[in-house]
């Protein structure tokens, strides 16, 4: 059973460790103020920014781009400040942000948060200027990534080998910076990356053209040269053997989502996964809509539940899942999320050749496992779920609590092993019949991945779609067969 979820973790706490590392800031620039005057413009940059957060945190963060853009200024900003600072020590200032440093974000967590948004570009077909101009849908707040911001996501993209994205977020940087937008980088620079990686897609023609304006502008340049001679002697061979005529020059036609094809991953069901995360695909028909209800829930006239029956609602016949409206509490969620934050940890799977828990690509969140004896509302909690499904959770496993942030996700996978309302995305998708559950603050849904027989259903491969504007967090109880001999009783067929 998964019930819902409140808003983003330990990105809050960031977001309050920026305000109180800005304090600290403005405090060393009164003491010395006529020797940092590069750091006071940091400052009120930050300033103003941290101004905009902590207005409203949670809403703040509902924005990828500012989620990422928090995880970027922290691992990279502060320690250029940080180092500046040290060339004339402040001890309240260093010691502040030494204290704090701990709990920053790293390069690693720059680098996720940048395929974070990829992600999103992905799943959602987003283009970058979408991103690059804030224009996502749900959103409450502005949040701008800059030339030199989409240089750096096309440089992770890079660095990967992931051509494909360093071409979007390189052309996109290019486009700004051809607009008149002021930048760090180099146009030559950003021409070197973009040229290379348009050729490893394939397109020779262009190529040839990005390197030729690299040339234009430097013509001393280390690899440009050679670049654009090794560049149209492919083109020439190309077009001997397949005795085609010189290309037009692509340069007039932009770049977009649909230029190159995207390279197809491990995941068979990628393609119907993503359009069941926008909302594509889902095949409720008249006729299967008319099967779906709603009824009171009473357990079974459970004592519990007679006074107070629970709403439940069809979300779909076969298999069949039901959604309990009301499940949690306000109170009940903000508790349970206050006891798991702490706990949290980046979520792992069992390696099926190995055994071993680890952490992968296609499981992107934090998750904590709560015992029962830690607060009587996991207590409570697990006696609702007992009262609800009619199976004793004597044999469950614990309480997990799942925080998905920027770009968050779980790809299609099976249980044999929701949720909280978002601005945009987070669906729970069930691939193999078309199906999409989308979240909603304080309710549960539940289903049965086992038929009577004990057998796994294989229907019920299913993912958590990447929250595009928002923040997701999910409890779940996975509850298993032993113990239920009596109260779900093993059919005969294994479709029973």
């Amino acid at each position: 059973i998964s019930v819902i979820s409140f808003i983003s973790g330990q990105m809050t706490d960031l977001i309050y460790t920026e305000k109180e590392l800005v304090q600290s800031l403005k405090e060393y620039i009164q003491a010395e103020e006529a020797k940092i005057a590069a750091v006071k413009s940091w400052a009120d940059k930050l300033d103003m920014l941290t101004q905009a957060s902590t207005a409203d945190p949670e809403g703040y963060l509902a924005h990828p781009v500012n989620a990422y853009k928090l995880v970027k200024r922290l691992n990279t900003v502060w320690s250029e400040l940080e180092s500046l600072v040290l060339q004339d020590p402040s001890d309240g200032f260093i010691s502040n942000i030494s204290v704090h440093r701990q709990h920053f974000p790293d390069e690693e967590d720059e680098k996720g948060a940048a395929k974070a948004l990829m992600r999103l570009q992905d799943t959602y077909r987003l283009d970058s200027e979408s991103f690059s101009k804030g224009k996502l849908p749900g959103v409450r707040y502005s949040a701008l990534l800059t030339v030199d911001d989409c240089f750096d996501m096309g440089k992770t993209a890079y660095n990967d080998a992931d051509y494909y994205h360093a071409v979007l977020w390189m052309q996109q940087a290019l486009r700004q910076l051809d607009a008149g937008e002021e930048a760090i980088v180099s146009k030559v620079d950003l021409l070197d990356y973009l040229s290379y990686s348009v050729y490893q897609m394939g397109d020779l023609p262009r190529a040839i053209e990005l390197t030729r304006r690299m040339v234009a502008l430097d013509p001393t340049h280390e690899r440009a040269g050679g670049n654009l001679r090794y560049f149209e002697r492919l083109l020439s061979k190309e077009l001997r053997e397949s005795e085609k005529s010189k290309p037009e020059p692509s340069m007039e036609k932009p770049i977009d989502l649909s230029t190159y094809e995207r390279p197809r991953d491990y995941l068979p069901e990628r393609e119907t996964y993503e359009a069941l995360c926008r909302g594509e695909g889902v095949n409720l028909t008249p006729k299967r809509r008319s099967r779906l209800f709603c009824r009171y829930q009473n357990g079974n006239r459970n004592p519990r539940l007679l006074l107070a029956p629970m709403m439940e609602e069809d979300e779909w016949d076969s298999p069949h899942i039901v959604r309990f409206l009301d499940a949690l509490s306000d109170a009940e969620m903000e508790k349970i999320k206050e006891l798991a934050k702490p706990r949290l940890a980046r979520a792992t799977v069992r390696d099926p050749k190995s055994g071993v828990l680890t952490t992968a690509n296609y499981r992107v969140s934090k998750s904590a496992w709560l015992e029962e004896d830690i607060d009587p509302v996991i207590t409570r909690v697990s006696q609702r779920i007992e009262d609800l499904t009619g199976l004793t959770v004597d044999t469950a496993e614990l309480l997990q609590v799942a925080n998905y942030g920027v770009g968050g996700q779980y790809e299609p996978h099976y249980d044999f092993s929701r949720m909280s309302d978002v601005e945009a995305g987070g669906a729970t998708v069930f691939p193999d019949f078309g199906a999409a559950i989308w979240p909603r603050k304080g309710t549960a849904v539940f289903w049965y991945n086992l038929f009577r027989s004990g057998e796994g259903d294989y229907r019920t491969r299913h993912a958590a779609c990447p929250v595009l504007v928002g923040s997701k967090w999910v409890a779940n109880k996975w509850i298993h067969e032993r113990g239920q001999e009596f109260r779900r009783p093993c059919g005969l067929t294994e479709v029973d």
